[in-house]
């Protein structure tokens, strides 16, 4: 009863607006018949009816204005992700492109070394780097199963890199020419003089010559010379930035900042034939390595 009640004013409610919405009809009716004049009454039940019929039609312009909205947001946000994919992909491809084009460089210069050395190189990735204060290495991605023996010269693009000083069936590990071990014979392009260049265990090289005769100035390149039986003639080492000062010792120092970039290098080439001084050296350990059951 209670429930019966309640529902009462809503069934008035709904009964009344019925009865105004067909009041409103027939006054409609009646002015299209008089051509659009209405009576007082007439009037009163349309200026009423008016208001109550924009209260009934609100509820449902609100529900579809916010479906259309909703529909609408609903597209834009498909349209989004679908510009956000585009642009990722673009990005992807215009890094892929700058690669290629770099690669490309650098495989332009690798091929006019091959020509000039007539050395076959084999192509290796960094994938690790010792830059401690004793050790200068890196381990590339290429060992024994593709050729890499200990004593091979290690290169890249802009000069030389360092050394192969071990190898296993995947990987090889090289010293830089920065390692304070590394000792490469090498000479002034401009004036032929002769030196060693040294590594310091930091960014820089050290070129040792002899103080009287030597004929070496700034902006110089040192170059390997090629006759301590280990790297390669003509290979780009770096270029002279100070002298020391000159004093009684027989040897004077010039430093050399290296012609390759260690902080960017990613990619180097392993050149597959030692010199004579480490085919010499390895000869040993080749030949052991090579016995069955070693």
């Amino acid at each position: 009863m209670a429930d019966y009640r309640s529902r009462l004013p809503v069934s008035v409610m709904a009964a009344g607006l019925c009865a105004l919405a067909l009041v409103a009809m027939v006054v409609d009716r009646r002015a299209l018949g008089e051509r659009g004049r209405l009576s007082r009454v007439g009037g009163a039940v349309l200026d009423l009816a008016a208001p109550v019929q924009k209260m009934i039609a609100l509820p449902f312009g609100l529900t579809r204005d916010t479906w259309d909205r909703y529909v609408a947001l609903l597209s834009v946000e498909e349209e989004n992700e679908t510009l956000r994919r585009q642009l990722a992909e673009l990005s992807e491809e215009n890094l892929q492109l700058k690669e290629a084009l770099v690669a490309s460089g650098r495989l332009e210069r690798i091929a006019e070394m091959r020509e000039q050395y007539e050395v076959p190189m084999l192509p290796a990735e960094l994938v690790g780097v010792d830059a401690s204060p004793w050790f200068r290495s890196v381990l590339v991605d290429r060992g024994r199963g593709r050729g890499v023996r200990a004593g091979m010269p290690v290169i890249s693009e802009q000069g030389l890199v360092g050394l192969v000083t071990a190898a296993s069936d995947d990987a090889a590990k090289s010293m830089l020419v920065l390692d304070r071990q590394s000792a490469v014979d090498g000479v002034i392009q401009r004036s032929r003089s002769r030196g060693v260049v040294r590594g310091r265990g930091t960014d820089e090289l050290v070129f040792e010559f002899v103080a009287r005769g030597g004929d070496v100035r700034p902006g110089d390149v040192v170059i390997t010379s090629g006759l301590d039986g280990v790297y390669p003639k003509g290979l780009r080492i770096g270029e002279v930035t100070e002298l020391g000062e000159p004093g009684s010792q027989l040897l004077r120092n010039a430093t050399v900042r290296p012609a390759v970039d260690f902080g960017r290098l990613e990619q180097v080439f392993v050149m597959l034939r030692r010199g004579p001084t480490m085919e010499l050296l390895y000869a040993a350990d080749d030949a052991g390595a090579s016995e069955p059951g070693s």
